[in-house]
């Protein structure tokens, strides 16, 4: 008897392993018809697909996903596929991911400064570029900010996979002029509700301690049908609270008037960002805040200094954000259109505009837009910002 159990597990035991070698022998030798496309280079920050890259394969691919193209230089392309005799085949290509966007100078054809301006100028001229940190920015040209005078120069910029950009202007150093006070004007918020209000959206205000003291209550008599409060802002890993923050968030939830709150950042990493939206995280838990967490940053004068491509610059914004999404707010990025669109990168993100025109002509996508920053509304003394939230 234990003779036969013997030579039955032996059989099993064989006749196992001669399926497992049937079946690697199967693999190992199975059919492999891949042919790649001739250019198997593509664009940082690309949308591509594992399938696009291959003229013809024996089969259909099993999972054509987006390749990550975040980061230039040769990249590993792994995916199995089905060829034509049913078995499942795993093959590799490699595909070079490069950077072809010139830098960004923001110049127009001339540039003024107050003469005995104590300034560096190619620094102070923003410079920068999709994918480098810190491009190679410098003015070809002779000038003199101690002089009063026109200079013609050439603003040069090369990032590190060497695409190049150049601007000649015109600097123009001139004495200091006589600042005349303008006359104060006003953009009335029952006017914007007659010309812009409709089914389809919800007139409102920012605010910050710049308002001072705000009579909550005669602003919801004013029709504001929803408010984006200054939390605070925050740089080199310190936060501050707006001093106003905590009256006017409990004096807008105590009229039941809809809150989303703004932080003006300074960041300059990904720790940063994040850090900053913790501690956000922690001032609003208390209150009642429906509409989005906003992450502004606008340090545009001194860009060059904080040596953050577009791409790192937009990556900042969306870890802030998706700190924020993640304890269960919503998430917004606040620019104006110029900068949204030419510095900061398509993003998950919707997007409050800000643009001082009678109507938009940022073709983008937006949820809320800015109008104007002179406002004036029943409940606060002085000029307020007017938005528009689009449902």
């Amino acid at each position: 008897m234990k003779k036969k159990i013997v030579i039955i597990i032996i059989a099993v035991i064989l006749f196992i392993s001669g399926i497992l070698l049937h079946n690697y022998l199967r693999v190992k030798y199975a059919r492999i018809a891949v042919i790649l496309k001739e250019n198997l280079t593509t664009p940082f920050l690309s949308e591509v697909k594992v399938s696009d890259f291959i003229g013809s394969l024996n089969g259909n691919i099993i999972d054509d996903y987006t390749i990550d193209t975040t980061e230039i230089g040769e990249k590993e392309v792994a995916f199995d596929f089905i060829n034509d005799d049913n078995i499942k085949v795993s093959y590799t290509y490699t595909i070079n991911v490069v950077d072809v966007i010139e830098p960004t100078i923001w110049l127009g054809d001339t540039y003024n400064v107050e003469v005995n301006s104590d300034i560096d100028l190619a620094t102070k001229i923003l410079c920068g570029d999709d994918y480098d940190d810190t491009p190679k920015c410098y003015i070809e040209g002779d000038y003199d900010l101690n002089q009063v005078g026109q200079y013609d120069l050439v603003y040069k910029a090369e990032d590190s996979s060497g695409n190049k950009e150049e601007k000649a202007f015109t600097l123009n150093v001139k004495e200091p002029s006589e600042k005349t006070k303008k006359e104060t004007t006003y953009t009335y918020y029952q006017d914007v509700i007659n010309k812009y209000k409709n089914e389809n959206n919800k007139i409102g205000i920012d605010i910050s301690s710049f308002q001072g003291d705000i009579d909550f209550s005669k602003l919801k008599a004013a029709g504001v049908e929803f408010i984006i409060i200054r939390v605070g802002y925050g740089y080199d890993n310190k936060n501050f609270l707006d001093k106003k923050f905590k009256e006017y968030i409990e004096g807008a939830n105590k009229e039941n008037i809809p809150v989303g709150v703004y932080y003006y950042s300074y960041a300059s990493s990904l720790k940063e960002a994040k850090d900053q939206a913790k501690w956000v995280i922690k001032q609003i838990k208390d209150y009642k805040v429906t509409l989005p967490v906003v992450f502004d940053w606008e340090e545009w004068n001194n860009y060059n200094e904080y040596h953050l491509s577009f791409f790192g610059l937009t990556s900042m914004a969306e870890e802030f954000l998706d700190y924020v999404t993640s304890k269960e707010y919503k998430g917004m990025l606040y620019s104006s259109a110029k900068y949204l669109e030419n510095i900061w990168m398509k993003t998950k993100y919707d997007i409050w505009l800000a643009q001082y025109n009678e109507n938009v002509t940022y073709e983008g996508d937006y949820k809320i837009w800015q109008l104007c920053d002179d406002g004036k509304v029943d409940g606060i003394d002085t000029a307020v910002d007017i938005d528009i939230l689009f449902e």
